[in-house]
This record gives C-alpha cells, structure tokens and sequence, in this order.
C-alpha cells in the first residue's frame, strides 16, 4: 500500500476535524474464487481478500456523536453514540449505522468518534465493498471504545447488519472473508457450520479482476428473487425428502429428484448444487498444484451462472471471452452476485502484462466500453494501526 494513500486520508481527516486521526483500520475487498450464490444455501465457497481497501482514519472524542466523512461520496454522516438506530442517512451510512445498531444490541457501548473512510477499493464492483466498510466500521468503533470482540464474531454482526437495517439479505462469506482471509491464501469455507480453512494459491498465479464498469446495486437487483426461489425449491423438495433443510443438503447424484421443480426452480437448483460440488473440486485442485482442472471448474462456474442461475449480462460476458482469449488465462469467470460488476481471471504471472493489455483490448472492442483490470494479491484480512501510517 503506498504511503501516500494514508497521508491522503490523514489530509482528508485533519482539515474535516481540525485533528490528527488517532489510529487507523484497514478491511481489504475480496473476490470469489468459485462457489457463487451457495453460500445462502448453507453451501461451500473459496473467496480470497485482495489488496485493495476501505481505509479509515479515526479520533475518539468525548462527544456522544458519530461523525463518519466518505471521501468517496463527499458526504459526512452524524449519528447518536447511545442511539445509532435514530436519524435517516444517505444509502453508504447505512453499513456504518447497521454496524452501529448491530454492535449496540450486542452489548458494546459506544463511545464517541470522528472517522474518514476512503480507499482504493472500487465501489459497485462486486468486489464486497460493503461488507469491507461494515468489518472496518465495526473494528474502528471497538477500537475507539477500547472495546473488543473476536473478529469472527464482527464478521457475523456485520452479516447481520446488513440483512437487518440495510435490507440485504447476504450470506455471510464476504464478511468473514474480509474479517479472517491470510495472505496468499484463499479461505475454503463451510456456510453451514462456519467452518474454515486457509487453502493456499499456487505461487505461479495472480488474481486478476476484470471490472467491467457495470454498476449494480443488490437492494434493486435480483438477489433477494434468486434467495427467494431456492426457499421455495427447497419447500418443494422437502415434500419427497423431508430431510432436506437447504439446497447444500443434495448432491450431484440427487439431481434426477429436482426433476420435479417447475422452471425456473429446477434450473436454480442444478446450479447450486453442482456449484458446491465444483468448489469441493477447485480445493482438492489446488492442494495439488493443478491449474488446469481449476481453469475448467472456472468456466463451468461461469457457465452455470449464465444459463442456470441467469445472473450475468452481456458486459459480464464480454469480459468473460476477452479474458479467455487473453494470454495467460487459466481462467476466467464473473464474480460476486452478477448482474453487473466484475470478472476473476487466474492468471500466469509471467504473462500478466500481456494478459492485461489484450483483455482491455478486446472488452473495449466488444462492450464499447473501457473496464478496468486490476491485478491482485491474496491479502491479509482486517486490522488496525496505531498512529501515523
């Protein structure tokens, strides 16, 4: 991270407040590796932290407000310590005021705070920005009350603040991604027990997040539609399998039951389950050291998610085809809920710069538009740091 992003923040804080930030928290993006839309089906997903960050620079006051400024939007929010849940606040103060409620109910006591948030991390990318403002908003907010939860425990506060006050009913992956990711690793996670384990990224490979500059919101998307008919295709499937809790509880061999879904249920279905499936497959790849097999587990995902769960758009695609066609690629599939923002690629390192320019290239040609490809490393998960940066 350059130093001169924490020097800009440090700016940004000082001429808002009239005084030097106290400390300062991190909490990076993340990416999915594979595993889309099963983690609200009690499923298994494969995300990586990248470095790119929601970055705060943060006093504690002696005031009972809540005072937060996005560089971002150039809007400051201000919210009651003692009742956070009071006063209406633009769409991006809500993380902040969720987590506020959220970390209330729990039992912490609020003290007051001022607090820049910024960073390098794209917003509406699908890069999991929210759940990166939630866990640093949270960890800042212990911080600054010399207060203190474990980090997984802030991951599924966040997870709850935002199904509950923001109205995004989310699995909870991002934010125990962004809590507990380890660098150069990838975090193997089980949505039904919370169980996790770092698996760790072949060395020959870097991460590549192609945005293709299609913003989407998941409020106003499908998202909450596509939860909606794996409830009910799993209603339907308790009826002749009275065992069956969540889509995670069938496999591939269980696929001639769903028959008996209409569509798109039936469809809905086959992809969550072959989905798991392909995660369990993309770990035991790379515990070998077997790119190629991750590449082809890559493009079914992509596929899946195109013609079964039906959350890609044409920009999804284009960037989707760039890449493969790019040097380099292993593979290449859209990545976070769809509908808009970004695509993975798994890239050779020794090709990254061809792989980029040839990428944006061809989506240019294709979309009309120019995207962004951002190369990444599997980073670190959220922390704090005491003083000057």
């Amino acid at each position: 991270m350059a130093s001169s992003d924490w020097a800009f923040l440090d700016r940004i804080f000082r001429a808002r407040f009239g005084t030097a930030a106290a400390f300062h928290v991190q909490a990076p993006g993340r990416v999915n590796l594979i595993g889309e839309h099963t983690d609200y089906n009690e499923g298994f997903v494969l995300p990586a932290a990248i470095d790119r960050y929601i970055r705060l620079a943060v006093r504690p006051t002696s005031e009972s407000a809540l005072r937060f400024y996005a560089i971002h939007f150039d809007e400051e929010i201000t919210l009651s310590a003692d009742h956070p849940d009071r006063g209406r606040v633009p769409a991006w103060g809500r993380y902040i005021q969720g987590i506020a409620v959220a970390l209330r109910e729990a039992g912490v006591r609020l003290r007051g705070a001022t607090g820049a948030v910024g960073g390098n991390l794209p917003i509406g990318a699908g890069l999991s920005s929210s759940a990166a403002v939630e866990v640093a908003a949270a960890v800042a907010l212990l911080h600054a009350g010399e207060a203190a939860r474990p980090l997984r425990e802030i991951a599924l506060l966040a997870q709850r603040a935002e199904a509950e006050f923001v109205g995004v009913r989310c699995g909870v992956m991002d934010q125990l991604t962004v809590a507990l990711a380890r660098p150069g690793h990838a975090l193997f996670l089980d949505c039904r027990t919370l169980a996790t384990e770092h698996v760790a990224l072949p060395p020959p490979v870097v991460l590549v997040v192609c945005d293709t500059g299609v913003r989407r919101s998941l409020i106003s998307s499908a998202y909450n539609e596509r939860r909606d008919e794996c409830a009910r295709a799993v209603e339907h499937l308790r009826r002749l399998r009275p065992n069956i809790t969540a889509l995670r509880d069938l496999a591939p061999d269980d696929l001639p039951l769903t028959e008996c879904l209409p569509e798109p249920l039936r469809r809905r279905t086959r992809h969550v389950v072959t989905e798991d499936a392909r995660v369990l497959d993309a770990v035991a790849a790379l515990r070998r050291g077997d790119l190629d097999t991750v590449g082809t587990l890559l493009r079914a995902s992509h596929a899946s998610l195109r013609d079964d769960y039906e959350v890609s758009i044409p920009a999804l695609e284009a960037m989707v085809s760039a890449a493969e066609g790019a040097p380099g690629c292993v593979g290449a599939r859209l990545t976070g809920a769809g509908f808009g923002g970004a695509v993975l690629a798994l890239v050779d390192r020794t090709a990254v710069d061809a792989f980029v320019d040839t990428t944006s290239s061809a989506y240019q040609r294709a979309s009309g538009m120019p995207g962004t490809l951002i190369v990444c490393e599997a980073a670190r998960g959220a922390e704090v740091r005491e003083g000057s940066v």
